[in-house]
C-alpha cells in the first residue's frame, strides 16, 4: 500500500466519522483496517498530514488524538474525491 492510499484511508475514515475540529479520536482507531505491518507507515503519514495542516493533533492526551482541520475542508474533500489511486 502506498503513502497515497494510507493518506486517503486516514482522511476518509475521519471524514466518514465526522471528526472535524474539536471532535477528535485516537490514532489507534484511525489506523484500524490497515495491515499490521503498515501501522508505522500510517504514523509517518499522519505526522506529514499534521505538518501540512490537514490534521489537527490533540496534545493533552497520553496517546495521539487527531481530527480533520475544518479550515482545510476544500483540500481534504479534493483528496477524498480523487480516491486512493492504484
Amino acid at each position: 500500500m502506498t503513502n497515497r492510499k494510507i493518506r486517503f484511508h486516514i482522511l476518509n475514515k475521519l471524514h466518514l466519522r465526522r471528526k472535524w475540529g474539536g471532535a477528535h479520536t485516537s490514532f489507534v482507531n484511525v489506523s484500524k483496517g490497515l495491515p499490521r505491518h503498515q501501522i508505522g507507515d500510517a504514523k509517518n503519514v499522519a505526522d506529514e498530514l499534521i505538518k501540512e495542516g490537514l490534521l489537527l493533533s490533540k496534545p493533552s492526551t497520553k496517546e495521539l488524538h487527531v481530527s480533520l482541520n475544518p479550515r482545510k475542508k476544500a483540500e481534504i474533500d479534493k483528496i477524498i474525491n480523487e480516491g486512493p489511486g492504484d
